[in-house]
């Protein structure tokens, strides 16, 4: 099977059957081993601080990981020489954060957010993911660095 094709296959099934994901709104729009995507609308329901409005720091935090988790499992498979759904599903079962840093840099205002990650080391047993959170005024609100269980 065409890796393309795999990796819109992924996105569709991480969007469509990760109910906290979609509890959150977290919508992947791009699932690519060199950089991957996670966008969210604000919502009454994401507030952290009701006061100022602005975006709950778990939410922050929970974006952050999901896309690391997005390019770290974009990249487990760009490894792969078999693309069966056997092989895929095989090198995937051990993906799991292992740790996730979240820096806050500004409050969580804004009407959508944007986060991306991309790959900053990946062996055979761990990969370590570079993070960032902007809004659409591309004000950067947070970044993280999250590593991941691969292998």
């Amino acid at each position: 099977m065409d890796q393309a094709l795999i990796l819109q296959q992924m996105q569709k099934f991480w969007n469509n059957d990760m109910p906290f994901n979609q509890l959150l709104g977290l919508n992947i729009t791009k699932f690519d081993h060199q950089e991957s995507e996670v966008r969210f609308v604000w919502q009454d329901k994401l507030v952290g601080n009701p006061m100022q409005k602005i975006l709950h720091g778990g939410v922050t935090a929970t974006a952050l990981d999901l896309v690391g988790g997005v390019v770290a499992a974009a990249n487990i498979i760009a490894q792969l020489t078999d693309h069966s759904s056997q092989s895929i599903a095989l090198s995937l079962r051990k993906l799991s954060t292992i740790d996730l840093r979240t820096d806050f840099l500004l409050p969580g205002r804004g009407d959508e957010f944007i986060a991306t990650a991309k790959i900053i080391r990946s062996g055979s047993k761990v990969a370590v993911a570079r993070m960032e959170l902007h809004n659409e005024q591309n004000d950067h609100i947070a970044f993280g660095t999250g590593t991941y269980m691969v292998g």
